[in-house]
């Protein structure tokens, strides 16, 4: 699943901690999400480290699984 341009509705890349529109040129901050449950994770940071976070019960993220989406979706 990939997240929508709400500007254009073409597909958004990740890049430096945004997401980025090649369409239209559009930018939005990125939310890391849980891919279970879709709610934000908190971001812990520590020695350089970034890990994720779910309080909904689902624990420690993987960089790898999270989602990142616009705020609000």
């Amino acid at each position: 699943m990939s997240v929508m341009c709400e500007k254009c509705q073409h597909p958004l890349s990740l890049s430096d901690g945004e997401l980025n529109c090649s369409a239209c040129g559009a930018h939005y901050p990125a939310q890391p999400c849980c891919p279970a449950c879709r709610q934000p994770l908190e971001v812990l940071k520590a020695c350089g480290a970034v890990d994720y976070f779910c309080r909904n019960g689902h624990g420690l993220i993987s960089r790898r699984r999270v989602l990142f989406q616009p705020p609000g979706h």
